[in-house]
């Protein structure tokens, strides 16, 4: 009660709380109300202090290297002045943004355990937006979201502790140059720092330098409105999924996935044995030029729009996480087509299935079965082609002992993979460059006579084995390797992944070849190089199957494009028929 110093009666007096400041700057309500105190400056100035320390701490060990470190760490400082910014709280502040980074690392963490895969921008946006998703977490991943919401609840009650209890009044001038300086500072780095990695997602942690790099695609994949590129709307009427009416049995098809392989003809200032030539020869005695869309790695890239039969470039900077983001929105990708068909589909992998989410997008792209290296038994990730071979030719017959249907099997290889500085197989001669041939290169020659020898005796082996039985057999190369990048006018200690290379570079250039074994293929088109996107196609018409309307389209496509896909000269035909595949729901592109 307060009542007047001149007296008074007692009804005269009215309640009232006084604020009074102490000397340390804490404030003090006295009145009818509880004492409510705030932190002293000192102790405000202490946290914050620790709080930055830890922040710097973290940055500085699981940030990578100097440019990733600075990245991270002014973006996070950025954050923390524009908070401060608003508030004028330091310690309210940093303690909401160091609570983020710490969800950011643990949501990381978990996604990476289950998924091989860190987390990314474009996760908030899907999870918010997709209550399907929520009800998913909730079933199958339940302490995962108790977790999370765990934390946000302790954002939520820390934020209005603090903003009670923090008596810092940070002025506003001073916080905003900050901020701008940070962000300067961020975007200095990120430039230093130049594209990320295609692995970075997968296995190389930085988790939260990978969160803040990936808003970038995210925020433009938000203003397409759609994860690829395709027209606003188109004329036609949508694809239909049609029953696969056979009138006999269709070839089984092998498709072979040659691992860092492309035909050494492709540059004269290599010295090799030309013996290799047939090993990259189709049915019909050519050679058929394949252009892939990486380099010297990322193979999953050129899987991807083998089997789904669209371009990677089109999802622009999310093309690294295709068969991420594209598990279970695809419906009428080369396996699924095959498995309406009658096919039954399988995989022959050489590493863990779970690696980049392997397993998740072939199985729900029509490939449930996966033999991943554990499955085959196999002691090293590098096995020669022989023994993913001898393991398809196994299952094969047990197929065919219990079942007329036919088989779809694809075998990826990996002996030709880098690294290129130690010999393969020392035991085994096989010739390898001329004199004066780059190590690496010489090394990598070896490997690929190895691997002609391997197919053959794989081929001949289908021949004696299942005399009966016809076989298509489609094979590709995923990229050429890191041992042609010198040739490319690149220094030698360049990686993979710091060569950047137009759709027009020789160094896109693979194959793809097409052979039967007791059956003979049709005509292959009458182009000078194919881009990936149309293999899936290409080998459908090979086995003779009867093409859906979506693969037609393909077809039509690729003669009016002259095989080109990303960068064909009609483009608005590309982007009507991506608009076409979402009208009609073949592909799910949100």
């Amino acid at each position: 009660m307060f009542c007047p110093p001149t007296g008074g009666l007692q009804g005269d007096c009215i309640p009232m709380s006084v604020e009074l400041i102490d000397r340390t700057g804490s404030l003090t309500r006295i009145g009818d109300q509880p004492l409510q105190r705030q932190l002293s400056a000192a102790a405000v100035w202490y946290a914050t202090s620790a709080i930055a320390a830890s922040l710097a701490y973290y940055h500085w060990c699981y940030e990578g290297w100097l440019q990733t470190i600075i990245f991270a760490g002014a973006i996070t400082a950025a954050l923390i002045c524009a908070l401060t910014f608003l508030s004028r709280r330091i310690l309210f502040s940093i303690t909401l943004i160091a609570l983020l980074v710490a969800s950011i690392v643990i949501a990381s963490d978990i996604k990476q355990h289950y998924i091989e895969m860190v987390l990314h921008a474009y996760d908030v946006v899907f999870y918010l937006t997709s209550w399907s998703t929520v009800v998913y977490l909730w079933t199958d991943h339940r302490s995962m979201l108790l977790a999370l919401l765990a934390m946000i609840s302790i954002a939520l009650v820390s934020g209005l502790l603090l903003w009670r209890l923090d008596s810092s009044r940070v002025p506003r001038r001073f916080s905003g140059g900050l901020f701008v300086l940070c962000v300067a500072l961020s975007v200095g780095a990120s430039y230093a720092k130049g594209e990320r990695r295609n692995t970075q997602f997968y296995w190389d942690h930085l988790y939260v330098s990978s969160f803040y790099s990936s808003w970038s695609e995210t925020l433009e994949t938000l203003w397409k409105g759609q994860l690829f590129d395709a027209l606003k709307s188109q004329p036609m009427p949508p694809f239909k999924i049609p029953t696969c009416a056979l009138q006999q049995k269709p070839p089984h098809i092998i498709l072979i996935h040659q691992e860092s392989v492309f035909p050494p003809s492709y540059f004269s200032e290599i010295n090799y044995d030309h013996r290799l030539d047939p090993f990259f020869k189709s049915f019909d005695g050519r050679l058929h030029k394949l252009r892939v869309e990486t380099y010297g790695g990322a193979s999953w890239l050129t899987e991807f729009s083998v089997l789904a039969g669209v371009s990677s470039y089109s999802f622009g900077g999310m093309r690294t996480f295709v068969q991420s983001l594209m598990q279970g929105k695809i419906h009428d990708a080369v396996p699924q087509v095959l498995a309406r068909c009658g096919y039954h589909n399988s995989v022959f992998y050489p590493v863990p299935k779970a690696f980049v989410s392997n397993d998740r997008f072939y199985a729900t792209v029509g490939m449930p079965e996966i033999f991943d290296y554990r499955a085959q038994g196999a002691k090293r990730f590098d096995e020669r082609d022989r023994f993913y071979y001898a393991n398809a030719l196994n299952d094969i017959e047990r197929h065919v002992a219990v079942s007329n249907s036919p088989l779809f099997t694809f075998v990826i290889t990996s002996a030709t993979h880098l690294p290129y500085d130690k010999t393969y197989e020392p035991n085994v001669h096989v010739s390898g460059g001329g004199p004066g041939t780059d190590p690496e290169m010489n090394e990598y020659l070896r490997r690929l006579a190895l691997a002609h020898m391997d197919y053959d005796e794989f081929r001949t082996s289908l021949s004696k084995r299942f005399p009966n039985e016809r076989f298509l057999i489609v094979q590709y190369g995923d990229h050429q390797p890191i041992a042609t990048r010198m040739l490319l006018g690149f220094d030698e200690s360049s990686f993979a992944e710091d060569i950047k290379l137009t759709p027009e570079s020789r160094g896109l250039l693979t194959y793809y070849s097409v052979d039967g074994v007791n059956y003979r293929p049709p005509s292959l088109p009458e182009v000078d190089v194919v881009d990936v996107p149309y293999l899936g196609t290409i080998m459908l018409q090979a086995a003779r199957l009867p093409l859906p309307d979506s693969y037609q389209e393909r077809l039509r496509l690729l003669g009016l494009c002259d095989g080109r896909y990303f960068t064909c000269k009609k483009s608005q035909e590309i982007l009507a028929f991506h608009r076409r595949l979402m009208d009609s729901g073949l592909i799910d592109a949100r």
